[in-house]
C-alpha cells in the first residue's frame, strides 16, 4: 500500500502515515481514483492537537478490520484543517447543515465530484450515547451507494445547490457609533456576571470581543465595556484554562467557571490574548494584566518558536494518548515535589483537592487570588514547573501557519514596545522575515511551512489580512519602509484576487485562481480568530493610515465598504463579529495617526515616541523617524518645530498643530 502521507509538511497527516487505512491527501488524483472505481470518497478532517481526532484514529483508523473495509469500499482522504481551511470550511458548512452541529474530527462522504451526501463528526468504535458505531455508518453508506447510487448523487447535488443559495454576501448596513453602543449593550445581556465571559459552557476566550470593548472604552469612557473586559480577563487568568506554571492559555474551558480546559494550546488564541492583556495593562496599569501578558509572550517565544524563527501551530491536548496528563496534579504529587508544608500550602492556593477538579482525583491548577507570600510562590512555582518538565510532554504541531504567525507578530511587536522588551520586537521581526522569505513564492502567499520548507497549499484570505497587519505593525515599531511596501503588496493581491466583483466590499476566502471546490467559501463571521474579510479590512484601514495618498484612498474606500457588509453581524450577533467591531472602533476614533519627527538619535524623539505608543488608543498608528524619511510616508512634509522633535497627531485624516511636550501629546491623544 502506497504511503502517500509520508512526505507531508503537516504533522497531522504524518500522524496517520502508518495507519492501515490507504489514505490519500486532498487532490484531484483521489477523486479521479474514486471515479475509476465508482466508490464514494470518505473525507476525514482534523488537526494535530485535537483530542477526539486522536481517539477516533486509535479506535478506528488503526483497526485493521475497519481499515480493510474503508480501503475496499471508499477512497479515503485525510485533510489537516489548518493547512486547508478552504476544504474544511466547505464541508463544515455541509456538516452543520445536515446535523445542526460541527466539530472535529469531521467525517464526510462525497461523490467523486466532491459533493457531500452524508456528514458527521466523531463516530465511536462501538455504538453508544445515541451514536452509531463507525462501522455501522460505513456499512449504511456503502449500501446506499451501491443500491441507490443515482438517488445519492442527486441528493448530494441538491445539498451543494442549497448551500450555494445560502452564501450570498450580506447586504450593506451602517456601522456607526449607535451600532457600536448597541453591540456593547447586547454583549452586556450575554455577559456572565458570575464567572466572566459570555454565554455558558463550553466557554471560549472572547479575545476579539474584549479588544473591541477596550477600544470602545477608550473612545467613549464606557465603564460597562471596561468592567466586562477586566472581569473576563481576571477570571480566565486565574482559572485552570491558563497555565499557572508556564504561561499560555488552553483552547477553551469545558465549564462556565474556566476551571477545566480542553488542554490544547493554540498559537492564534495566545497571540490574540497577548494583545488583549497587553492593551489592558497599558490602558489601566493592571499588574495582573501585565503579568499575564508577559508570561504569555514568554510562552510563545519559549515553547512555540521554531528553529527557523516562526511559531508552531499548537501544543497537543494529549500526552501519551491521555488528555491533560502533563498538566494536572493530586495533593500527593504536590507533596512529593514540595514536601508536606509547601505541598499543603500549594494545594490550598491552587485549588488541588482530594476529589479533584478534573478526572481520576486530579486537579487543574487555579490561582484565584494573589499569593500572600510572593517569594514563596516563586519558589514553589519553579519547583513544580521543573517537576512537570520531567513528565512526558505533549507533542507540538510545528508547522508555521501564515495567518496565525501574522497575529503573533502583531501581538509581540505591540507588547514589546508597550513593556520595553526589545527582544520580543526582534522575535517578531525575525518571524516576519521568515514569512516573507519562505511563504511568499513568486509574489503569492502560501498557507504554511515546516522546517523551513514551504507547503503546497495556497494562502487564503485570512493569511493575507493577518500577515499584512503584522508587517504593518513591524513597520511602525522599526521605521523600516520595506515592511510597509510588502504589506501593501499582500493587500493589493487580496484586492485583486479575493474581492467579489459582483458585491463591492465582499470577499471570498479563496483566490479567483485557487483550486475550484464544489463551492467557493466566504465566511464573514469572526470565530476563534478573525475571519478573512475582517482581517483584510483591518489591515486595509491600518495601511490607509500609513501608506502614501495613492494607495491610502483606495484602501480606505474598500475598508469602509467592507465594514458595511458586516453591519448586520455587528447588530445581531456581536459575539461573532469581534474583529469587525474592533475595526469599526478604529474608524470611529479617526483612525488616529501620530507622526513623531526628530533628528536621528535625539533622546527627545525617543521619549515622545514612547509616550505616543503608550497613550495612543487601540488601532492608532505611530511612526517615528526623521522628517521626510524614505519609506515612511506618514512623516512626509512634517518638519521639525523650531529645530526640535515634534509629534503631528491626526484624527480622521485631519491634523492638529504639532506638539513638542509630553503633556501636550498626552492631551492630544486623549482627544
Amino acid at each position: 500500500m502506497a504511503n502517500r502521507l509520508a512526505h507531508s509538511t503537516s504533522p497531522y497527516l504524518l500522524q496517520h502515515a502508518d495507519n492501515p487505512v490507504d489514505w490519500w491527501p486532498w487532490g484531484p488524483e483521489a477523486f479521479e481514483e474514486a471515479r475509476r472505481r465508482n466508490v464514494p470518497v470518505l473525507l476525514s478532517v482534523g488537526y494535530a492537537a485535537c483530542h477526539w481526532c486522536h481517539v477516533m484514529a486509535h479506535e478506528s483508523f488503526e483497526d485493521p478490520d475497519i481499515a480493510r473495509f474503508m480501503n475496499t469500499y471508499f477512497v479515503n482522504v485525510k485533510v489537516d484543517r489548518e493547512e486547508r481551511p478552504d476544504v474544511d470550511a466547505v464541508y463544515m458548512e455541509a456538516t452543520q447543515a445536515m446535523t445542526g452541529q460541527g466539530g472535529w474530527p469531521m467525517t464526510c462522504f462525497l461523490t467523486p465530484d466532491g459533493e457531500p451526501f452524508h456528514c458527521g463528526t466523531y463516530y465511536p468504535r462501538q455504538a453508544r450515547h445515541g451514536l452509531p458505531s463507525f462501522l455501522q455508518v460505513l456499512l449504511a453508506v456503502r449500501d446506499a451507494w451501491q443500491e441507490r447510487g443515482t438517488e445519492v448523487r442527486q441528493a448530494a447535488r441538491r445539498v451543494v445547490e442549497q448551500l450555494a443559495g445560502q452564501s450570498r454576501p450580506l447586504p450593506e448596513a451602517t456601522v456607526d457609533a449607535e451600532v457600536l453602543h448597541s453591540a456593547v449593550s447586547r454583549l452586556g445581556v450575554e455577559f456572565d456576571t458570575t464567572h466572566g465571559g459570555f454565554g455558558s459552557a463550553p466557554k471560549f476566550p472572547p479575545s476579539m470581543v474584549l479588544e473591541f470593548l477596550l477600544r470602545h472604552h477608550e473612545r467613549t469612557g464606557s465603564e460597562q465595556a471596561l468592567s466586562m473586559v477586566e472581569a473576563t480577563c481576571a477570571a480566565m487568568a486565574r482559572g485552570g484554562m491558563y497555565d499557572q506554571l508556564a504561561g499560555g492559555f488552553a483552547r477553551y474551558s469545558v465549564d462556565a467557571a474556566w476551571v477545566v480546559p480542553h488542554f490544547e494550546k493554540m498559537l492564534y488564541d495566545n497571540a490574540l490574548l497577548l494583545r488583549v492583556y497587553a492593551h489592558l495593562a497599558r490602558r489601566t496599569g493592571s499588574p495582573l494584566a501585565r503579568r499575564i501578558a508577559e508570561e504569555t509572550a514568554e510562552f510563545l517565544v519559549r515553547d512555540l518558536r521554531t528553529p527557523e524563527g516562526g511559531f508552531a501551530a499548537s501544543l497537543d491536548a494529549d500526552t501519551d494518548g491521555v488528555e491533560g496528563l502533563t498538566y494536572v496534579w493530586t495533593p500527593a504529587e504536590l507533596t512529593e515535589v514540595l514536601g508536606p508544608e509547601d505541598g499543603r500550602w500549594a494545594a490550598a492556593l491552587l485549588g488541588v483537592t482530594a476529589e479533584g477538579t478534573f478526572e481520576d482525583g486530579r486537579s487543574t491548577l487555579q490561582l484565584r487570588s494573589d499569593p500572600d507570600d510572593p517569594e514563596r510562590w516563586a519558589r514553589v512555582r519553579g519547583a513544580l514547573l521543573e517537576a512537570r518538565l520531567r513528565r512526558p510532554q505533549p507533542p507540538r504541531d510545528d508547522k508555521v501557519v501564515t495567518a496565525w504567525n501574522g497575529l503573533a507578530i502583531t501581538a509581540l511587536a505591540e507588547a514589546g514596545v508597550a513593556f520595553d522588551r526589545p527582544e520580543w520586537v526582534r522575535v517578531a521581526v525575525e518571524a516576519a522575515e521568515l514569512l516573507v522569505r519562505v511563504h511568499l513564492v513568486d509574489g503569492r502567499l502560501r498557507r504554511s511551512s515546516r522546517d523551513g520548507v514551504v507547503g503546497t497549499a495556497a494562502g487564503v484570505l485570512e493569511d493575507h489580512g493577518c500577515l499584512a497587519e503584522g508587517l504593518l505593525t513591524v513597520h511602525q515599531v522599526t521605521a523600516d519602509g520595506r515592511w510597509l511596501e510588502v504589506a501593501c503588496q499582500v493587500l493589493d493581491t487580496a484586492l485583486d484576487h479575493f474581492a467579489d466583483p459582483q458585491a463591492p466590499g465582499a470577499f471570498f476566502d479563496t483566490a479567483d485562481d485557487a483550486e475550484a471546490l464544489v463551492r467557493r467559501p466566504s465566511d464573514p463571521s469572526d470565530n476563534a480568530s478573525p475571519c478573512g474579510s475582517s482581517a483584510v479590512t483591518g489591515a486595509l484601514l491600518t495601511a490607509a493610515a500609513l501608506a502614501g495618498p495613492e494607495r491610502a484612498v483606495r484602501y480606505r474606500e474598500v475598508a469602509e465598504r467592507a465594514l458595511a457588509r458586516a453591519g448586520l453581524l455587528a447588530v445581531r450577533v456581536p459575539r461573532f463579529a469581534g474583529h469587525w467591531l474592533t475595526v469599526a472602533e478604529a474608524v470611529q476614533h479617526g483612525p488616529v495617526q501620530a507622526a513623531v519627527v526628530g533628528p536621528a538619535g535625539d533622546p527627545r524623539r525617543v521619549e515622545l515616541a514612547a509616550v505616543a505608543r503608550r497613550h495612543a488608543p487601540g488601532g492608532a498608528v505611530v511612526v517615528a523617524g526623521e522628517p521626510d524619511a524614505v519609506g515612511l510616508p506618514l512623516l512626509a512634509g512634517r518638519p521639525l518645530v523650531d529645530g526640535s522633535s515634534a509629534v503631528y497627531v491626526c484624527r480622521g485624516y485631519v491634523c492638529r498643530r504639532p506638539v513638542v511636550t509630553v503633556e501636550e501629546l498626552v492631551r492630544e491623544l486623549a482627544g
